[in-house]
């Protein structure tokens, strides 16, 4: 049966990218008429999204300030050889925010706990049999699996919790490597949302997607333990398995979106730092984009999106060569010392850095030196970008 209900877009998923677009459309156009289907309970899944502040341009921080839970003006890392507080502004997004804002912006426009069957440029099925019909259908239904790219993984268990007395933690951990290292590159991130209420993520960088969740838990109450944090309660958990690219082809990527010319956002369509693994920057980048199109149609925004991931694609290759540099030609008793050294480099240069803004002069200080392994393996892994594993 068809909604006959006339609407410029529908957004099929209800993750950050979806939602960011959805709140950025509707900043450039208050009335729009759009819809945002989500298979889950709540937008946004289960997630924390952070970033730092100069990975925003200026002109977007104001539409997803009240997206932010908690800022920090600065943040720690803690290697075996050093500490270091680097002042660059923190920011974190929550699942739960995420839903507030969005319900609040469009409080007749989310449909939850629904599925969709078929997805075309003008209309989607789902799986009541109902169709929706709009101008622009954009599929933001999370990364696509795909043999066209090779793939290192960062994963992580978070437990949100509650302490029985205050941390002392003034400001986020982003990296504690002091950790014994397990399954590649191994480090501990820890947010304090409050003096009790902490978010403390064991993080690995691994040629492998596999995580056991038990094993990780028990690994993050040792490391509360050894700070001195007694857990009274974990408030929720989170997991995930996010892509680091080592290498691809994006050409045949886009060649596989099936169909063509319905646009896709997000990890679909392939917009996230590839040594990070962060996506928020790059899903405010395209929704500011995709807001400001003259004319709002799934070939527009297609043609917009698929610019903007093909030109990222290229102009971050250099970060794949990165990736293969840690993850494939460092032995894993080496990678620890390859991200303590790039942590000595200048705050500005890896302030550009998390900004995929590097010029052509920091990424010659970053291979300045020799590096903490072989320089035949570093050599042989930092080439020109090489041919997927079949």
């Amino acid at each position: 049966m068809a909604n006959r209900e006339a609407l410029d877009c529908i957004l099929v998923g209800g993750g950050l990218a979806n939602a960011m677009i959805a709140l950025c459309l509707k900043r450039h156009n208050p009335g729009i008429r759009l819809k945002i289907i989500e298979k889950g309970p709540s937008l946004g899944g289960n997630h924390t999204w952070s970033f730092h502040t100069p990975d925003i341009d200026p002109d977007n921080q104001s539409w997803i300030e009240p997206l932010i839970v908690k800022s920090w003006a600065s943040q720690d890392v803690r290697f075996p050889g050093f500490n270091r507080t680097l002042p660059t502004r923190y920011n974190s997004i929550t699942s739960d925010r995420l839903h507030s804002v969005v319900t609040a912006a469009f409080p007749d426009s989310i449909l939850l706990n629904s599925d969709v069957t078929e997805v075309t440029p003008t209309r989607i099925t789902l799986a009541n049999g109902d169709t929706l019909e709009a101008a622009c259908v954009i599929d933001g239904r999370g990364f696509l699996k795909d043999g066209a790219w090779t793939l290192g993984y960062q994963k992580f268990l978070g437990l949100d919790v509650e302490l029985e007395a205050p941390s002392g933690l003034e400001r986020p951990i982003i990296m504690d490597a002091t950790v014994s290292q397990r399954d590649g590159y191994r480090f501990v991130y820890t947010m304090p949302f409050s003096p009790t209420h902490l978010l403390i993520e064991d993080t690995y960088y691994s040629s492998t997607a596999s995580l056991d969740v038990a094993v990780l838990e028990e690994h993050i109450r040792e490391y509360a333990k050894d700070q001195g944090w007694k857990i009274s309660r974990v408030l929720r958990r989170e997991s995930g398995v996010l892509p680091i690219v080592l290498a691809g082809d994006i050409e045949k990527l886009w060649q596989n979106n099936n169909p063509q010319d319905v646009p896709r956002s997000g990890l679909r369509a392939f917009m996230f730092h590839p040594a990070t693994g962060y996506s928020l920057p790059d899903c405010v980048r395209v929704a500011a984009k995709i807001a400001a199109l003259p004319h709002l149609t799934s070939s527009s925004v297609a043609r917009c999106v698929k610019d903007l991931s093909v030109n990222a694609w290229h102009d971050r290759a250099f970060f794949r060569r990165l990736n293969r540099f840690l993850i494939i030609a460092a032995e894993p008793h080496e990678r620890v010392g390859v991200i303590q050294r790039f942590y000595r480099l200048p705050e500005a240069l890896i302030r550009r850095f998390y900004a995929c803004q590097l010029t052509s002069m920091d990424k010659a200080r970053i291979l300045i030196g020799r590096p903490p392994i072989s320089v035949v393996r570093a050599l042989q892994n930092f080439g020109e970008e090489y041919s997927p594993r079949q």
